[in-house]
């Protein structure tokens, strides 16, 4: 049975006070199913990396980011290995100048402290000066940027064989033509379909699954030579240019960032 991360009624109930955080470190995966709750969930990774199940996609949360999950949002939690990170509910009427749709953000220093202080307190009703705290991590939130960190699924059962197929195996380099022939349709169909049902490109999607799974192999401290065999690169150039337009930097730095070590 998964450990509660935070007293439960601190997430369920609107009483109590309007904010309310918790760190949590594990040597050993965690794994939450399905669920949803009226607080809004700003979620995020010290080190190691999190799996989150939102709205028919996969978010990765690595180390020194965060997703937002807003109230009454259906999602589910996997951590690949040991995991360090923390969470802040937020009562549903403190949510309405926040982002209305889940997003992946890029956590400020002045966040991470203000959460730290958060997860130190009782679960009482807020005083003054743990109010203004609290309203620091609110104002965060609300100026936050997305990142693209997020991998939408089709519906379209074809294309659903067709990204099932290139998950299970990210070094398969075969073009969009020979997917579409594979599937049973046509390449201008299989491109248009990929656009109008996740919002990228065939190509894009593609680039976007290897991204994630990049990093969650980065903090699972995977060599980069690995890395970039198992996801179809010619060789770690190729991989590590790829991953430093994505992230801004390299995978050792990222990795090293994150409290993981890469070889």
């Amino acid at each position: 049975m998964t450990t509660p991360l935070i007293r439960p009624e601190l997430v369920t109930s609107p009483d109590g006070p309007f904010l309310a955080a918790a760190e949590l470190t594990q040597r050993e995966s965690r794994a939450v199913s399905s669920h949803a709750h009226a607080r809004g969930q700003l979620m995020g990774a010290l080190s190691g990396l999190v799996s989150v199940g939102v709205k028919r996609q996969q978010w990765v949360v690595p180390a020194i980011h965060a997703i937002w999950i807003p109230p009454h949002c259906e999602h589910s939690i996997r951590s690949h290995g040991p995991f360090s990170g923390w969470s802040v509910f937020i009562a549903e009427h403190r949510c309405d100048a926040l982002p209305r749709e889940p997003r992946s953000i890029r956590t400020t220093p002045l966040l991470r402290a203000a959460v730290r202080r958060a997860a130190s307190w009782n679960g009482s009703l807020l005083d003054v000066q743990q109010t203004r705290v609290a309203e620091v991590i609110l104002d965060e939130l609300a100026a936050s940027k997305a990142e693209l960190l997020g991998l939408p699924s089709p519906e379209d059962a074809r294309l659903v064989r067709i990204t099932d197929a290139l998950v299970c195996n990210l070094s398969d380099t075969r073009r969009l033509e020979q997917w579409a022939e594979w599937a049973g349709l046509s390449p201008r169909t299989l491109s248009r379909r990929f656009v109008a049902e996740t919002g990228l490109s065939f190509a894009q999607w593609r680039s976007q699954a290897r991204l994630l799974r990049a990093l969650e192999l980065v903090a699972d401290g995977v060599s980069v030579t690995t890395i970039a065999l198992e996801l179809g690169y010619e060789n770690v150039s190729a991989f590590i240019d790829m991953f430093r337009r994505a992230t801004g930097t390299t995978p050792g730095r990222y990795a090293a960032a994150g409290g993981s070590s890469v070889d």
